[in-house]
C-alpha cells in the first residue's frame, strides 16, 4: 500500500480545510463573518448579509462595531470577547430591518495559531425564528387540545340539565301566556335565550378538540369561495359594507374538509365586517384575494388572503388573537379565531395575520397536494 509523504498530506488537509470553509461561507443556513487581528471584516456571508441589511461591499473592511451599532447587548457582548476573550455560545438575540425582524442564536471566538498569535475572530449566527414560530404554534395547540379534552368531557354534563331546564321554561312560558302574564312571559324569553347561548358556547367550545367526522377530499377552493360568497355579501351589505371578490379567479385543489374550510372563511370574513361596522367604518372593504406561492423548498402554497379596513388590533394582543377567550369584541367568545387555527392545522396549514391602524389581514396558507406541486 502506498503511503503518501507527510507534506502532501498536510497539502491536502489544508486545502480540504480551504474547501470546507468556502462551502461554509456559502451555507444559507448559517450566517457567517470573519474578522482579522484589528477587528475588521474580512469575509461575511450571504445570509448573514441578508439577515443585517447590507450588501458585502459595504461592509469588508469595515469596523466590527459597524455592523452592530444597532444591536447594543450584541455588540458589548462581541467587546467582551475582544478583550476579555470570552466565548460566545448560542446567544440569542432579536435583529429587526426595515422590513421585517428575526430571532437568531449566536456563536462568537477569537482566532488564535498554535504560539496563541491573535489572527482575527469568528461570528456565526442562524436564524431561529421559524423555530420559534413553530414552538408558538405546538404550545397553543396544546392549549387548545387540552381545553377540547375538557369540553368534550363536559359538553354533556352541561348540555342535560339546560335541556331540562329549557324545557321547563317553555312550560311555564305556555301557562304564564296563557294567564296572561306578559311580563313574565318576557322574562322567560330572556331565560331561554340566555339558555341557547349557553348552548351556542359549549358547541363552539366543543369545536376546539379534534374535529370528529372530518371528511377530507380534494376540494376546489375556488368553488368553496364561490359558495360562501353571497352570505358574505348579504351580512356586509347589511352594514354597508363592500366586498371585493373575483370569482374568475382560479385557484388549485386542496386537500380538506369543504364544510370546516368553509367555517374557517365565513368566520374570518364575519369577524372583518364586524370589525368595520362596530368602528363605525363608513364605506369599509373587504377584500379575498387568492394566490399560488412556491415556498423555497419547493412545496407550492396556496394563500387566501382577507383583508378589511377596520380599526386594526392592538399591538398587546396581536400576538394572542388566536388563544381562546381573547377577544376584541364587547359580547364575543374568543373561540372563533381559536377553533379556525385548529382546523386549518388539522389541514397542516396556519393562519397568519398582519395588522396596523385602518389595516387588518389573514392569511390562511394550505399546501397543494404533492402530486400537484409539480404542475
Amino acid at each position: 500500500m502506498h503511503n503518501e509523504p507527510p507534506e502532501h498530506t498536510e497539502v491536502h488537509a489544508q486545502n480540504l480545510m480551504e474547501q470546507f470553509a468556502i462551502t461554509f461561507l456559502k451555507d444559507d443556513n448559517s450566517g457567517v463573518i470573519l474578522l482579522n487581528a484589528e477587528f475588521r471584516v474580512t469575509e461575511i456571508s450571504g445570509l448573514a448579509c441578508r439577515l443585517l441589511g447590507v450588501s458585502r461591499e459595504q461592509v469588508i473592511g469595515q469596523p466590527m462595531d459597524v455592523l452592530f451599532l444597532e444591536a447594543p447587548e450584541v455588540h458589548q457582548l462581541l467587546g467582551r470577547m475582544v478583550i476579555e476573550e470570552e466565548l460566545i455560545r448560542s446567544q440569542p438575540f432579536q435583529w429587526a430591518t426595515e422590513d421585517d425582524g428575526c430571532e437568531l442564536l449566536m456563536d462568537a471566538n477569537l482566532l488564535r495559531d498554535e504560539e496563541g498569535r491573535l489572527h482575527g475572530a469568528y461570528i456565526i449566527f442562524k436564524d431561529v425564528s421559524n423555530v420559534r414560530l413553530l414552538e408558538e404554534q405546538v404550545q397553543r395547540s396544546d392549549r387548545l387540545s387540552m381545553i377540547g379534552q375538557i369540553a368534550a368531557g363536559t359538553a354533556h354534563e352541561i348540555r342535560n340539565p339546560l335541556t331540562a331546564i329549557k324545557g321547563f321554561l317553555q312550560m311555564f312560558k305556555v301557562t304564564l301566556k296563557e294567564k296572561g302574564l306578559q311580563k313574565e312571559v318576557g322574562y322567560t324569553e330572556i331565560m331561554l335565550s340566555e339558555i341557547d347561548r349557553i348552548n351556542s358556547l359549549v358547541s363552539e367550545f366543543l369545536l376546539l378538540s379534534k374535529p370528529k367526522d372530518t371528511a377530507y377530499d380534494s376540494v376546489e377552493l375556488s368553488t368553496v369561495l364561490n359558495e360562501i360568497m353571497p352570505i358574505v355579501n348579504s351580512e356586509a351589505l347589511l352594514h354597508g359594507i363592500v366586498v371585493q371578490y373575483d370569482e374568475e379567479t382560479l385557484l388549485p385543489q386542496v386537500i380538506a374538509d369543504r364544510e370546516m374550510l368553509k367555517q374557517v372563511f365565513l368566520n374570518i370574513c364575519k369577524n372583518g365586517i364586524e370589525a368595520m361596522k362596530d368602528s363605525g367604518c363608513v364605506g369599509g372593504v373587504l377584500t379575498v384575494k387568492g394566490e399560488i406561492q412556491r415556498e423555497y423548498n419547493g412545496k407550492r402554497m396556496v394563500n387566501i388572503h382577507i383583508h378589511d379596513t377596520g380599526p386594526g388590533i392592538p399591538e398587546d394582543l396581536i400576538d394572542k388573537v388566536f388563544d381562546p377567550f381573547v377577544t376584541t369584541k364587547q359580547d364575543g367568545t374568543g373561540l372563533g379565531l381559536s377553533v379556525c387555527q385548529r382546523i386549518i392545522h388539522e389541514m397542516d396549514g396556519e393562519i397568519r395575520i398582519s395588522s396596523q391602524e385602518g389595516n387588518t389581514v389573514f392569511t390562511v396558507v394550505i399546501a397543494c397536494p404533492a402530486d400537484k406541486a409539480s404542475q
